[in-house]
C-alpha cells in the first residue's frame, strides 16, 4: 500500500511539474508577443518596398527596418530617409529623403536642386534616369521655386529624381505624416513576374512556388544588399 501511495503521489508531482513548465512557456510566449506588439506600435517596424522611387540606395523587393521612435526627442535631419503617411492619400506609406527643412528655400533649376542658393552635389544612389530637362510649363519636376519651407514642415525627394511623385508635385510635407527613420535593409527579393503566382486552392502553388524560388535563389535573393545601412 505504501508503495503504491508513493507512487501516485510521484505522479502528481510530475504532472503539477510539467503543468508548471507548461505555464512558464505559455506565459514566455504571452511575454514574447506583448513585447513584439509594443516595439511594432512605438519603436521599429519593417516594411517592403514596392517603388523604383529610391533607387538606387533603395530597390523594389528591399525589405527595411525602421525606427519609429527617432523623431519623439530629436528632429528630423537633412538626408534622413524617412517613411510617412502620403498626404494625397494616408492610408499608403511613401518613403523618400528629406532634401530641406523648414525655413530653408528649395528651387529646382534645370535639374539641378538648389537650397538656399548654392547647388547640392548629388550623393551616391541619387540619379536621373531622363536625360531630359522638361519645361516648367509642362512639368514641376525638372522646374521648381524658389519656395521656403513652412514650419514644421519638410521637402522630400526620391533618389530617383526623374521618377518620384515627391515634394516637387504634392507639396511640402508635415511633420505630423513622418512615421520613422529607416535604419537598414535586413532583406532584399528581386521582384520576378516569371514567379509562380498563389491562388486558391493555394497547395500545388505553395510547391510550384517554393521549387521555383529554390531553384532561383541566386538570381532572386540579392545577398550583397543585407543589412546595408541608409
Amino acid at each position: 500500500m505504501a508503495t503504491e501511495i508513493t507512487t501516485i503521489g510521484a505522479a502528481r508531482a510530475m504532472r503539477r511539474k510539467r503543468q508548471s513548465h507548461i505555464k512558464e512557456y505559455v506565459e514566455a510566449v504571452l511575454i514574447a508577443v506583448v513585447i513584439a506588439v509594443i516595439l511594432r506600435m512605438f519603436v521599429v517596424q519593417a516594411y517592403r518596398v514596392s517603388s523604383g522611387s529610391m533607387e538606387h540606395t533603395l530597390l523594389e523587393g528591399d525589405f527595411l527596418f525602421v525606427n519609429k521612435f527617432a523623431y519623439r526627442f530629436a528632429e528630423p535631419q537633412v538626408n534622413d530617409v524617412i517613411v510617412f503617411e502620403f498626404p494625397m492619400n494616408p492610408t499608403k506609406d511613401y518613403i523618400k529623403r528629406i532634401v530641406a527643412g523648414p525655413g530653408q528655400t528649395v528651387e529646382v533649376k534645370d535639374k539641378a536642386l538648389m537650397i538656399d542658393g548654392q547647388v547640392v552635389p548629388m550623393m551616391a544612389g541619387m540619379f536621373h534616369s531622363d536625360p531630359d530637362t522638361l519645361p516648367e510649363l509642362f512639368s514641376s519636376r525638372d522646374q521648381f521655386g524658389p519656395m521656403q519651407v513652412p514650419a514644421d514642415h519638410y521637402f522630400v525627394l526620391g533618389d530617383n529624381r526623374d521618377d518620384s511623385q515627391d515634394s516637387r508635385f504634392w507639396g511640402f510635407l508635415d511633420k505630423s505624416r513622418i512615421k520613422g527613420k529607416a535604419l537598414f535593409i535586413y532583406f532584399s527579393w528581386a521582384p520576378d513576374p516569371k514567379a509562380p503566382k498563389i491562388e486558391s486552392p493555394y497547395v500545388f502553388d505553395l510547391f510550384s512556388s517554393a521549387w521555383y524560388n529554390a531553384t532561383n535563389l541566386d538570381r532572386r535573393l540579392r545577398a550583397d544588399r543585407l543589412f546595408t545601412g541608409l
